[in-house]
């Protein structure tokens, strides 16, 4: 099975047009990738790379169109490129002796701002000799660079080895998605409704990298569907040390699980896993202050057809009425179609986000926190709705305590 695109490094290419970007992608990947021309702008949209890099493993590259781009489709090609930023783990910034200046030291900002690792590759060596002035100026700003040209290969090797060096440590040390609350020799039990969401003859994604997960960490995994949960709790001669289910089937099983016995969701563990979990809690507590006509933003990484009673389009929007009591002004988004203008939304929901990287969730976390919009994610509104929320929240000690103290906080306004 191929690495998904959320396990990958993303590594985005950036820089003016016609400083080569493309080739050097195309060096970079042996292969030929993108296309490459003299022409100015050859590049439109994101070109997108999965490889292995070896010994880093899966990546992502991501070729972008020149940020220098003109006119009206110009404009169109930036705007997709500044999008690829917030999704981007590891900045490369190309250029040459020539055209290095204020363009891209504005790029290196922009990824510093983010804590995005930069490499400065100064390409087309072979016509443009870096002089030793710039290569004094970028040392003492600390950027690491590396001169190439990809129609020589001189440098590519280095390029590769950069890379290597210059990979997040959340990336090379990815945190547990589920093993580090079960343990080495210790179960858990996975509830997985099948229903018409499920892919015919497959399990959904976190389903699958949750089970990956627990093998990886030694731990022993049952898989049951919401109606055998009972009969499988009653087959163990040790109880599991979590129930983790499918967040549509909470309440059946909250009722079939004991309550010395953790439970929580798939979409509660990506909420840690992929976002920020004590932010997506205090998130959903902002649905108390939802009234009748507020607006609310309901996205989804994916962009699959919805089918039947669909939990983002139908599911979710009928359990927040209920609990609010009115009707509520709902948007979708899917996909990376995510609104420039968010500041209207009383409440951002989001999906578990498992087809992406982390950094793109923790973009979009980041702009609600500007702007001051709580954001959460679809297993804590679902928790929260109906009322299990305390209980959904027992296997993180820390997340718990930020709603306790919320709830202190609350409780001394009166």
């Amino acid at each position: 099975m191929k690495s998904p695109k959320s396990f990958r490094l993303h590594i985005g290419l950036f820089g003016q047009r016609n400083v080569g970007k493309s080739s050097l992608l195309n060096a970079l990947t042996s292969q030929e990738v993108s296309i490459v021309s003299d022409i100015a702008g050859t590049t439109t949209d994101p070109v997108e790379k999965p490889m292995e890099l070896l010994p880093l493993g899966p990546v992502l590259f991501i070729d972008t169109a020149g940020v220098d781009d003109e006119g009206a489709l110009g404009q169109q090609r930036i705007r997709k490129t500044r999008a690829v930023i917030d999704r981007t783990d590891l900045a490369i910034v190309v250029s040459n002796a020539e055209v290095w200046g204020p363009f891209e030291e504005k790029l290196v900002e922009q990824f510093r701002e983010r804590d995005v690792p930069v490499l400065v590759v100064f390409n087309k060596t072979d016509l443009y000799p870096m002089r030793s002035c710039m290569q004094n100026s970028l040392a003492g700003e600390k950027l690491k660079t590396v001169e190439t040209s990809a129609t020589t290969g001189a440098g590519i090797a280095a390029l590769r080895e950069a890379i290597l060096k210059s990979a997040p440590d959340d990336f090379i040390n990815r945190p547990a998605i589920v093993n580090d609350l079960v343990g080495p020799g210790e179960m858990a039990m996975l509830v997985v409704p099948i229903d018409k969401e499920a892919p015919k003859g497959r399990l959904i994604l976190p389903q699958v990298q949750s089970i990956r997960d627990l093998l990886d960490g030694d731990s022993f995994c049952m898989v049951v569907k919401e109606r055998e949960l009972r009969e499988g709790l009653r087959r163990l001669n040790t109880p599991p040390k979590l129930v983790v289910t499918d967040s549509q089937a909470f309440l059946k099983v909250a009722a079939d699980t004991p309550p010395e016995i953790p439970l929580t969701s798939f979409s509660i563990l990506f909420a840690r896993h992929q976002g920020d979990l004590a932010e997506m809690v205090r998130g959903a507590m902002a649905i108390d202050q939802l009234q009748a006509g507020d607006k609310v933003l309901i996205a989804e990484a994916c962009s699959h057809h919805p089918i039947g009673e669909d939990i983002g389009t139908v599911k979710i929007p009928r359990w927040l009425t209920q609990y609010v009591g009115g009707k509520l002004e709902i948007d979708s988004a899917r996909g990376r179609d995510f609104p420039d203008n968010i500041s209207d939304y009383k409440l951002i929901i989001h999906c578990g986000a498992c087809m992406w990287n982390r950094r793109e969730m923790l973009s979009r976390i980041m702009k609600a926190r500007q702007l001051n919009i709580p954001i959460t994610n679809y297993g804590l509104t679902i928790a929260y709705s109906l009322g299990i929320f305390e209980r959904a929240l027992q296997p993180f000690p820390g997340a718990l305590e930020v709603y306790r103290e919320a709830l202190r906080k609350r409780a001394a306004k009166g």
